[in-house]
Formats: structure tokens, sequence, C-alpha cells
């Protein structure tokens, strides 16, 4: 791993000072912020479940605890990368977010995950008005974005081919070990503020 993205991982799980806890939720998630789907089941992790997770670090449902297992993380290093934010230029990652190589970007983002009813039809859309919403005030968080999602999203893995196979693009590929880290929604989750923050250094 090299140099800047052993800082980058180190940001995005908590273990340096240069972002900050929030300390709770400030607005709702949308009502499903993840629905899991392996196969034929899906199951639903409600935005309540997933606040007293972020904030109370208590694992209520048994989708955001299967998908806690299958992260490669500990679960107090998903609740911090979680709940961590970063300062953002939101003119700077508006722009890259409406650029050619911005929606690229998001598509690349939502592999997987994906709006329940549309999937992917509207994913760039629907991600990058979350991003857009969570950043109005400089800061961003894992949290942050879920939060903003305006409708509700789907984990797919309804197909053995990308892209709805259940997988998303972790960055960056050199700060995570392992299939389960680097592929996993949580990995992706808790390392996309860490990324956009990165994003909107580089168009300042």
């Amino acid at each position: 791993m090299d140099r800047s993205a052993a800082l980058l991982l180190a940001c995005s799980l908590g273990l340096t000072t240069a972002a900050t806890t929030a300390p709770s939720l400030a607005s709702p998630m949308a009502p499903a912020p993840v629905r899991w789907n392996t196969g034929a089941a899906v199951w639903t992790t409600s935005a309540e479940a997933m606040e007293t997770f972020i904030n109370q670090g208590e694992i209520t449902d048994r989708g955001l605890e299967g998908g806690l297992n299958r992260s490669g993380w500990t679960s107090s290093q998903v609740r911090e990368g979680l709940s961590k934010t970063y300062a953002v230029d939101l003119i700077g990652l508006s722009r890259f977010l409406y650029s050619d190589p911005g929606v690229t970007f998001l598509d690349q983002q939502t592999r997987s995950y994906v709006p329940y009813a549309t999937l992917k039809a509207q994913s760039v859309e629907a991600l990058r008005s979350a991003i857009i919403a969570d950043a109005a005030d400089g800061q961003i968080s894992a949290a942050g974005i879920l939060a903003n999602l305006p409708v509700d999203f789907r984990l797919a893995d309804i197909s053995a081919q990308p892209p709805l196979d259940g997988s998303q693009n972790v960055w960056p590929q050199s700060g995570c070990q392992g299939a389960r880290q680097c592929t996993s929604w949580l990995s992706w989750a808790v390392f996309l503020p860490a990324n956009l923050q990165a994003i909107s250094r580089g168009q300042s």
C-alpha cells in the first residue's frame, strides 16, 4: 500500500484526526438506505436501524449484521468510518459530478448499489443529488450521503455478471485487502466521502 492510500484508509476508518466525528444524523435517511439482495431474497435495513447503529453502536437488524460480517472490517471501524466528516469544496465537487468524468465516476460508484425501482437507470442522478445535498454546508460523510438519498437504494445481487453482482467498486483498491474489503458495500460507503474530498481538492 502506498503512502497516500494508507493515509486515506486511516482517515476513512477514523485512525487520524484529519476528520471529525458527527455526533448524530441531522436529517432522516431514505426509508431504506440499503436493501440486501441475494438471489430471490431481499432484506431491508431501515433508516432507523442504520441510525441506531451509527449513533449508538447497536446492531438491531440482521441485514446490517450480515453486511458487517461480510465487510472485512470490525463493526466499530465501520461505525466510525460512516460518521466521519470531511471538508469539501461544494462548487468544485458539483462541477466534477456534472462533468463527463464525474458521470463516469458516479456510474462506477453505483455498480450494484442502485435505486430500488429503477436500478441503473437513475443511479447517477440519485447518488449525485445525495452527495451535493450533503455537501451544501462544506462537509460530507457517508452517513450524510445515506441520509440524503432521494429514494430507497438496493444492493442488487441479481446477476452472475457485473454490474448487478452485489459487488461495489471500493476506492482506492490499494487501501483494501481481500475480496471482502475490496467489494463490500460498507467498505464502499466508508471510503466514498474521503474519495470525494480528494476529488474536491483536485477541482479547487
